[in-house]
């Protein structure tokens, strides 16, 4: 599918600036022994290997409905996700936090910090160039929402978890950055260490933000309260409907759920007509909201003789 296409654009333009920079950022904490510098490495080669975890999510959840999962895999990317963040909190932030201490406990004179600036300069153009493609991808399903609302409410983890992870990256460079310039400048060597302490508080955010989000989506939400109002409109402007219990929904991939509609019909109508009522209802849903892509209707015609919501 497009989207699907669109998503592993994203996360392959990630991946190799990742894997670039990982390596820059290796070799300039080698030659200048800064904490901050090996903890952005740590960070870079933590979103590598992330962004290898949800190709591999985007991979099993486009798998066919079988016997045994007959709604679909669509919830392998954010059972993959929910593992990405969990390796962003315990490696990334975990080891920046560590390396951070030791060099506090511990602080070491720095060498010459030019490599750290070459590397950090060069990080931030392909970090910028990743983010920038994440934030484009992002930006064709945000409509009119702001930033923190639609990603929030964001149900492709291939898209919004990339694009945290590229802005906590550019967050973290800048980190960096002023760690090791402050540091040379003052002659501080305890400024390094708590760059990268920064750093690990930093992932650690950005992970609980991840963690939150993928598992209401886990273990199954379902749409927002604007997609539920303009249900009730659609059922309220099909002249066959008496009554819409609330519906029940469920996403079972970023572009993929699942609707179970409690639906009331007049009582004069014939079987024929609520048959073609029911196939009138679904095809505006549909038409509206094509994320929808299995619709359950239960058409029961209304009791007179039976109080309404009894």
């Amino acid at each position: 599918m497009a989207g699907s296409s669109s998503s592993k654009t994203v996360v392959y333009g990630a991946i190799g600036a990742n894997v670039a920079i990982a390596v820059a950022k290796f070799v300039a904490a080698f030659f200048t022994g800064s904490a901050a510098m090996l903890s952005e490495g740590i960070h870079s080669l933590v979103d590598s290997g992330n962004g290898l975890l949800i190709l591999l999510g985007l991979s099993r959840s486009a798998r066919p409905a079988d016997d045994e999962h007959p709604f679909g895999h669509g919830k392998e990317l954010y059972f993959w996700t929910m593992i990405v963040a969990v390796l962003i909190f315990a490696v990334g932030g975990g080891i920046s936090l560590y390396e951070g201490w030791i060099h506090i406990k511990n602080p070491a004179p720095l060498s010459d910090p030019t490599w750290n600036y070459w590397v950090l300069g060069l990080a931030v153009v392909f970090e910028g160039v990743a983010c920038t493609l994440a934030y484009r991808e992002f930006n064709k399903t945000r409509g009119d929402a702001g930033f923190w609302q639609a990603l929030r409410a964001s149900r492709d983890p291939a898209v919004y978890a990339i694009l945290l992870e590229d802005l906590a990256a550019l967050v973290g460079l800048l980190i960096a950055l002023a760690g090791v310039f402050f540091g040379h400048l003052l002659n501080n060597p305890y400024l390094d260490g708590s760059a990268s302490l920064a750093i690990g508080v930093l992932l650690i955010g950005m992970a609980v933000f991840m963690l939150t989000e993928t598992r209401g989506l886990l273990v199954g939400e379902g749409v927002d309260a604007a997609t539920l109002a303009s249900l009730r409109a659609l059922a309220a402007a099909e002249p066959a409907v008496a009554r819409l219990h609330p519906p029940l929904s469920m996403y079972l991939g970023p572009q993929e759920a699942i609707l179970a509609l409690d639906v009331r019909f007049r009582p004069e109508l014939s079987a024929a007509e609520t048959v073609a009522a029911t196939a009138r209802l679904e095809h505006a849903i549909r038409a509206k909201h094509p994320e929808f892509t299995r619709i359950f209707v239960e058409a029961q015609s209304v009791n007179p003789s039976v109080p309404a919501g009894a």
